[in-house]
């Protein structure tokens, strides 16, 4: 290739990239526009809650969540917080963003009152919560305590604490992978080209992104965002740290940038492309979930992880030639420099001595590995992961569970969140006895559109008469407990045993009966896409590595490295966290990542192990794998671990358990699995590794 094109051709792709970073850049902060927090909006068609929203309409005016105010005072309210009460109740009712507002409703002991505040529909629930709240604060006589609460109250808490996914949680992600890349590499420079080949690859992933959203072709949330973020920046880290060293390696036997290129790319072009096609392969069984958020996470997680790639063998590549050497400053590989050597009594460094330790006790390495890894995986005996009421999903302080706890002292916990139950309207009175008859449910009115407080109670008489649509009704059931609790979760089983003797097509839905659903189908979930995971990943391994032998042990490893992780995650938040549960999504989640990403590892070590076994046999090729490989593999996924906790700074139950989980699992598999699990159990197996290819079969040199 001529002079000019060597020039040219790294200058037209750094020039793409910046293009494409100039107009993916300003997305950054516009992706919140076109995600939701509506935790219905993440069910399949075919729940029963899904359902009863989708025809709700259909018995009452369109509308917003409710915003439930509660006001209280210890020893009673006064003449005075009652007024207030009253007047907060007619002033809410003129606001441009609530539909509706109820009276000011005493309590029975004479300590609180509740005031019901129905949003309209295009409502911004969080600036119309917060502007309620403003309002309750300045309406407040002193001594009066007040709250919003209620489902756009839970809503909004939990919009604020996804706040900071678009700035603070990048931020805290990029400056915890630079302090490591500068510790480790000791250059100012390459820091910034691994970073900036980072970033630019989010940038375009959050631009496809945003217009498949904005397309409604798929649906993002902020956990989707958050981790679309952290996946990006870890995984095109990861891959422009392995390009990094082959083009290292590649300056010591190259003069020219563009041969040393041309080299680093040949050598690792196949584990690069390799480990991203797992990742992609990986994250798209989520596809099979029956839950959106759980599907929605498997294409967007798949864009970032396309863009990691073509990242990490276009961009960077461009931007190391264009540096060359300098990129390395103060450290520059000089060109005809000696490589370090891996194995033998010359050897020197941590991983010669790591080479050395499997070289003579490789059973007894890998078994204590693995006995070790077994014991940590018995905490999986206490993990507790079907589900954590709403009230539980934001970490610190919660106005919306403050106010729900009030309310449960002087109300019916379900209050302004009841559970619909849609049945034919010939049985009307007899859902509504079987309905009321149910433990746990205080009360039942059905859905009116021309009653004035939008029910009626059947059998009232009067103007107003239950609302038939397509032959059904709609049926209000308050409940005893708050919507989100355990007890409230059980009364929506019950509800739906009870209706189905009476009309077998009646459905419940509401608040709590999203929950159930969501719960059990992620629970579904799990139970069908972990073993396809293993098995697709198992046969990608297979064609990669010409062998069944080597990707069976690799799968193993990660298994139990995947079982170590969540059984110590289970133990600490449990006993150190104090944290009430784990969603069924938590468990899924860690293991599509921790094995994907684990496997990447072992793809990065293997494929160097084959190389090198090819050329000096096996039981060397596995010693000179690992010493070549162990630095990069170990910064690798020390960068990884630590973009993963970086999830931790959201205050979201969920966002911050999948940061444990998947950091110590990325450790382990880094530290433990790849380092000595696996370089043991493939010095021990021999040539036995690699059956049934060439190399099982092939004394020594091929």
């Amino acid at each position: 290739m001529s002079r000019f094109l060597r020039i040219v051709l790294p200058a037209l792709v750094i020039v793409a990239w910046l293009a494409i970073a100039s107009v993916g850049g300003p997305y950054f902060g516009k992706i919140s526009e076109v995600s939701t927090n509506d935790q219905t909006s993440f069910l399949p068609a075919s729940a029963d809650a899904t359902k009863v929203q989708e025809r709700a309409s259909e018995f009452r005016q369109t509308s917003g969540a409710p915003a439930i105010v509660v006001l209280s005072r210890d020893g009673g309210l006064t003449t005075a917080d009652r007024a207030a009460a009253s007047t907060l109740a007619t002033d809410l009712g003129k606001r441009d963003d609530v539909q509706g507002v109820s009276p000011a409703i005493p309590s029975e002991d004479g300590d609180a009152v509740e005031i019901i505040a129905t949003l309209t529909q295009d409502a911004d629930t969080g600036d119309a919560v917060e502007a309620i709240r403003t309002d309750v604060d300045d309406a407040l006589p002193s001594g009066l305590q007040g709250y919003v609460t209620g489902p756009a109250g839970f809503t909004a808490d939990l919009t604020e604490a996804f706040a900071g996914i678009d700035g603070i949680l990048l931020g805290v992600a990029l400056a915890a992978v630079f302090v490591i890349l500068i510790v480790v590499y000791r250059s100012p420079l390459l820091p910034i080209l691994v970073l900036g080949t980072a970033t630019f690859a989010l940038c375009a992933s959050i631009l496809v992104v945003w217009w498949l959203a904005k397309a409604g072709v798929v649906t993002v949330n902020g956990q989707v965002q958050g981790i679309l973020s952290i996946l990006v920046i870890g995984a095109a880290t990861d891959y422009a740290l392995l390009y990094t060293a082959r083009f290292r390696e590649a300056l010591r036997d190259h003069r020219t940038g563009w041969g040393a290129t041309k080299a680093a790319l040949r050598g690792s072009l196949e584990p690069i492309l390799a480990s991203g096609g797992t990742v992609i392969v990986g994250v798209l069984c989520l596809l099979l979930s029956d839950l959106n958020s759980n599907k929605a996470l498997g294409p967007v997680a798949a864009i970032g992880i396309a863009f990691s790639l073509l990242a990490a063998l276009t961009l960077l590549p461009a931007l190391l030639m264009a540096f060359r050497r300098a990129a390395f400053w103060p450290l520059r590989p000089a060109h005809g420099s000696a490589h370090p050597v891996l194995t033998g009594p010359e050897a020197r460094g941590v991983w010669a001595k790591v080479g050395r330790l499997v070289a003579r006790r490789s059973r007894v390495v890998w078994i204590v590995c693995t006995v070790g890894l077994l014991a940590m995986g018995t905490g999986l005996i206490g993990l507790k992961a079907d589900g954590v009421p709403q009230s539980d999903l934001v970490i610190g302080s919660s106005q919306a569970r403050d106010g729900q706890d009030v309310l449960a002292d002087h109300f019916p916990g379900g209050s302004g969140s009841p559970a619909q139950v849609i049945g034919s309207a010939s049985k009307a009175d007899e859902l509504a006895r079987a309905v009321a008859g149910v433990d746990g449910v205080d009360g039942v009115v059905a859905a009116a559109k021309d009653a004035p407080s939008g029910t009626v109670a059947l059998g009232q008489g009067g103007g107003a008469t239950p609302t038939v649509s397509r032959g059904d009704v709609l049926l209000e059931a308050t409940l005893s407990d708050p919507a989100d609790s355990d007890a409230a979760e059980q009364t929506v089983r019950d509800l739906r045993t009870a209706v189905e003797r009476v009309d077998p097509g009646a459905i419940v839905g509401g608040v709590t009966a999203t929950a159930v659903d969501t719960n059990d189908t992620g629970i579904r979930d799990r139970t069908l896409i972990i073993p396809v995971v293993l098995v697709v990943i198992l046969l990608i391994l297979m064609l990669l590595l010409r062998s069944i032998v080597a990707p069976l042990v690799l799968i193993g490893s990660v298994i139990v490295s995947f079982a170590a992780a969540l059984g110590v995650g289970a133990l600490v938040f449990d006993h150190v966290f104090h944290f009430p549960g784990a969603d069924p999504s938590v468990p899924l989640y860690s293991f599509v990542f921790l094995v994907a990403l684990g496997v990447d590892y072992n793809i990065f070590l293997m494929t160097r192990v084959r190389e090198e076994a090819l050329r000096h046999g096996p039981h060397e090729g596995v010693l000179r794998g690992l010493g070549v490989t162990g630095g990069v593999i170990t910064s690798a996924g020390i960068v990884l671990a630590a973009t993963f906790a970086a999830l931790g700074v959201i205050p979201i139950l969920f966002l911050v358990q999948i940061a444990f989980v998947v950091a110590f699992g990325v450790l382990l598999d880094t530290i433990v699995v790849r380092s000595l699990l696996v370089p043991a159990l493939a010095y021990d197996l021999g040539r036995r590794a690699w059956w049934p290819s060439r190399l099982s079969r092939a004394a020594h040199h091929m």
